[in-house]
């Protein structure tokens, strides 16, 4: 039965929760960051099969870009990963074209990443703002390949810039006559995505070492492999967060997700813990979550885990658990500012994010209160389903719920599925 939510494009949704305590199962979405590297790498590979990819818009894009080998133009939409996992692709294979995205994707930079293709002998210039798409690509000087061993090739890049220009980086250093060695200077942020690169070029032949501050990888051929996408430890959050916000004794299982996973986001299990959700792995990669009491307050470091941020920030509003929160850089830069999105929306409710200074921010709440408030989503599909389980507490509407389907498609599906009351919603209340 298709979900209600269908027939909403640009309205909003309204949620609401009367049943008891929260149970059953609930299925996640692929992993959209292991299938787009994934899908990356297959291509510099020339073969193998991927199984249970994501159905997220920025995964059947990318899927769809790298299809069309003789195309003049590409569009990345709003999607982050393709904009400059294709950049750095589509630079090394020597191809011509122009690479665009939507308003938003103009607004973010590009240039680190553009500057250093260009010293691997990529002609990429600007066709708008310098350091911003579109971006032209005019093919690429190959560097030349010596008889003799020579060292790696070498770059120095920013560790705390968005590490998908890192690892699109390390993707294509296989291709290189040299391979490359990277070094990353300042604070790196987000580096269990750097691991989850590194894992999945070696998961398909590829030799490539993380040493701190260096990273190497070595000049030898990918190998057609075949490889089994792991559920979305992200998407996951969102679960983590009914539970820890739905009456006494709610308790659920999520399937597709493994205990030993490249996925940074799987920290939500140690987070969530101190939240008041405890985590269970089954035998069958799966896990059920129970919950229990949370904790008086929380202090979390969000650096290796940006997109968790959004989803513990509500969550410990809602509870009335004061929170210290830093590594937040990144977030100004994502699909929307998403500090100042935070802010504005928690606002509605009686909570707050507070800019403390140094890179903290600071979570609380005198009197946080669900009673039919309207939620903007700023074009953000985390700002959709970081607030959706408030509706646990009282009901909401969340406006233009289609952005979703960005990274988790069948989110509002899977509510209705679990027990919310989902349907369009009148004028909203702010």
């Amino acid at each position: 039965m298709p979900c209600k939510v269908d027939s909403i494009i640009n309205s909003s949704i309204a949620l609401s929760w009367s049943r008891g305590a929260l149970r059953g199962k609930a299925q996640v979405p692929a992993s959209k960051s292991e299938s787009n590297r994934a899908l990356i790498i297959q291509a510099l590979a020339a073969g193998g099969e991927l199984h249970n990819l994501s159905d997220a818009n920025d995964t059947r894009l990318m899927r769809r870009l790298l299809q069309e080998p003789t195309a003049s133009a590409f569009d990345a939409e709003d999607a982050g990963t393709v904009m400059r996992f294709l950049t750095a692709y589509l630079a090394m294979t020597g191809r011509q074209t122009e690479l665009t995205g939507t308003a938003r994707m103009l607004e973010r930079p590009i240039g680190i990443l553009v500057d250093a293709l260009r010293q691997l002998g990529a002609r990429i210039d600007y066709q708008g703002q310098e350091g911003y798409p579109p971006l032209r690509l005019q093919g690429r000087t190959p560097q030349p390949a010596t008889e003799e061993e020579a060292d790696f090739t070498e770059l120095t890049v920013r560790g705390d810039i968005s590490s998908q220009y890192i690892s699109a980086l390390l993707m294509i250093g296989p291709t290189l006559p040299h391979g490359l060695r990277i070094w990353l200077t300042g604070k790196v942020g987000s580096r269990p995505y750097i691991r989850m690169t590194q894992a999945l070029m070696q998961h398909f032949g590829a030799s490539c070492r993380d040493l701190g501050e260096v990273l190497e990888v070595r000049p030898q051929a990918y190998q057609p492999t075949n490889y089994t996408v792991e559920g979305d430890w992200s998407a996951a959050s969102y679960w983590y967060a009914m539970v820890a916000l739905a009456p006494a004794g709610s308790s659920l299982t999520l399937p597709t997700l493994r205990r030993y996973s490249w996925q940074g986001d799987q920290a939500i299990v140690g987070i969530m813990e101190k939240l008041g959700v405890k985590t269970e792995f089954l035998a069958d990669e799966a896990v059920r979550l129970t919950q229990t009491e949370p904790a008086a307050t929380l202090t979390q470091d969000f650096t290796d885990c940006p997109d968790l941020a959004q989803t513990v920030a509500v969550v410990a509003a809602a509870l009335g658990v004061p929170a210290e929160m830093t590594g937040l850089e990144s977030l100004r830069i994502k699909e929307t500012d998403r500090i100042a999105a935070l802010q504005t929306e928690l606002a509605k409710f009686g909570g707050s994010l507070t800019d403390e200074g140094n890179g903290v921010f600071r979570v609380s709440a005198a009197d946080f209160r669900v009673a039919g408030q309207t939620v903007a989503t700023y074009h953000d599909h985390r700002m959709a389903m970081a607030f959706a389980p408030l509706a646990l507490r009282g009901p909401l509407a969340v406006e233009a719920p289609q952005v979703v389907r960005k990274s988790y498609p069948q989110f509002w599906a899977e509510l209705e599925q679990a027990g919310f009351t989902t349907g369009p919603t009148p004028a909203p209340v702010y």
